[in-house]
């Protein structure tokens, strides 16, 4: 039987990963331990496009379910999306974790959310979570954080760092999400340095169209910002972002990397020197907090949201190479107690 430990906190702080993760694609998996029996399952998760493996977002999902199932003991289970699937293939795969007897049950990004608000209805008994969307239902968590906090203080350390005063945005997808991220990192720049040119760009339209797992848009669109003078180079962009710190470091300028710590992830160790930050999102503790309150038997429901002010988001400081950038340290600890105590509003979009 699953054993009930008490809940301590609804959001813990920002993780630093270390996965030596690579699968991606349209496979599934199970881990865990103990018998078949419905009690003996726990949390599941269902991955965003880019799959496990991202080095950032899908893999500090995959962080938090780690930890439940050390912590808990019970079998766990976590299933891979698939090319140019649709709301209805994302439907049959929750109801399937949710039928088979899995609690809670997390779609990790905001394009479940069709899929959740109709799967949470047909299985009342059962907890969902959503990363990055906020879907109603009296059984649903939808787990969403301060992207434009974290991202601010990525253009403050971008604004420091610079030498040519123009940096470079990467977004993957050109959506409502992608936009928070842009909008905190152009505005932590301007405030730092208004002297510092913004260049942008996203890489898709679309999440089908392959803006958030496809490294090789991700390092065209850094190689044309880096021709353009840019010599920090900012991404949102999911396994795409991959792409964009493999342009940065050829070219030796500064890459910051998003979601992980990915000066920290093995995959990209060849590239680390030139990763000079990391934006991150606590997802792994968000994933865990709302297994472990399933666990305590007080499943967190409504919007729950992970800021600066809660450890939710921040930035890394990893990398020894980003403490000996003039003025960067004490500039970003400025920001972020401003940010915290209200002083500086950072815009969405």
């Amino acid at each position: 039987m699953r054993r009930i430990s008490r809940l301590t906190r609804a959001a813990v702080g920002v993780a630093s990963l270390a996965l030596a993760a690579t699968a991606c694609g349209g496979t599934s998996g199970e881990s865990g331990s103990g018998d078949e029996g419905k009690d003996d399952k726990g949390l599941a998760i269902a991955y965003d496009i880019g799959g496990k493996g991202d080095q950032s977002f899908n893999d500090a999902a995959y962080a938090g379910l780690e930890r439940a199932q050390k912590e808990f003991g019970y079998k766990t289970a976590d299933i891979e999306p698939t090319e140019g699937e649709t709301n209805a293939d994302k439907e049959q795969r929750l109801s399937s974790l949710a039928k088979q007897g899995y609690d809670p049950v997390i779609g990790v990004g905001f394009a479940y959310a069709p899929a959740m608000k109709a799967v949470a209805e047909k299985y009342p008994d059962t907890t969902f979570g959503i990363v990055d969307s906020v879907v109603e239902g009296k059984n649903v968590a939808s787990l969403v954080f301060a992207e434009n906090e974290a991202s601010y203080l990525a253009g403050v350390a971008a604004a420091k760092a610079t030498k040519t005063n123009t940096v470079g945005f990467v977004g993957g997808v050109d959506v409502p999400l992608i936009h928070k991220f842009e909008a905190g990192y152009k505005q932590g720049v301007t405030d730092t340095n208004p002297k510092v040119k913004v260049i942008s760009q996203y890489l898709t339209q679309t999440a089908e169209e392959g803006g958030f797992s496809s490294p090789d848009k991700g390092r065209a669109a850094a190689e044309g910002q880096i021709e353009k003078k840019a010599d920090v180079v900012y991404q949102a962009a999911g396994l795409s972002g991959q792409g964009v710190i493999e342009a940065a470091a050829k070219a030796k300028v500064w890459a910051i990397g998003v979601d992980s710590d990915q000066y920290k992830q093995e995959a990209l160790a060849a590239y680390k020197d030139y990763i000079l930050t990391s934006a991150l999102k606590d997802i792994d503790g968000a994933v865990f907090a709302l297994a472990e309150s399933v666990e305590d038997g007080k499943p967190l429901t409504g919007t729950q949201t992970f800021d600066l002010e809660s450890d939710g988001v921040g930035l890394s400081d990893a990398n020894p190479k980003y403490a000996e950038v003039p003025g960067l340290t004490d500039a970003v600890a400025k920001a972020k107690e401003g940010i915290i105590s209200g002083s500086i509003k950072v815009k969405t979009e």
